[in-house]
């Protein structure tokens, strides 16, 4: 949206707070860092507190959850650790896997965190269940 739409301002709104978890998928094989927070940035009433660690991978990538699910789930511990010491209501990154990942761990253990795709909070879509909420 940003470099190729030329999309900077979003007619959005939340008072929130949230963290954002950069997936390996957009940050080392599409190069997109910057362009999500400058987007969120521009969502009224929006706060961004970056998580320690926030470049590291959340264990998730495509079949290793699958092929190494001890491994996996320790970094996805790991992730989800780093995103509660932010105090953020909503985790928030760009892709579906680590989404899913990351919602597992919060869930089990009973988080009050949300955990939301970016084109959600962009499109002003927060009445909806959030990712791993819903009918059980």
């Amino acid at each position: 949206l940003v470099e190729q739409c030329g999309v900077t301002d979003i007619a959005a709104g939340l008072d929130s707070t949230i963290t954002y978890h950069d997936s390996c998928s957009c940050l080392r094989e599409a190069g997109t860092r910057d362009q999500p927070r400058q987007l969120l940035g521009s969502v009224d009433g929006l706060d961004l507190t970056e998580a320690r660690d926030r470049e590291v991978c959340c264990g998730f990538g495509g079949t290793f959850a699958a092929k190494y699910p001890a491994i996996s789930t320790a970094m996805a511990t790991d992730k989800a650790d780093r995103m509660e010491e932010t105090s953020a209501q909503i985790a928030v990154a760009a892709d579906m896997g680590c989404l899913l990942n990351i919602a597992g761990i919060l869930k089990r253990r009973g988080s009050k965190m949300q955990v939301r795709h970016v084109a959600e909070i962009l499109a002003g879509d927060t009445d909806t269940p959030a990712i791993g909420e819903g009918k059980e």
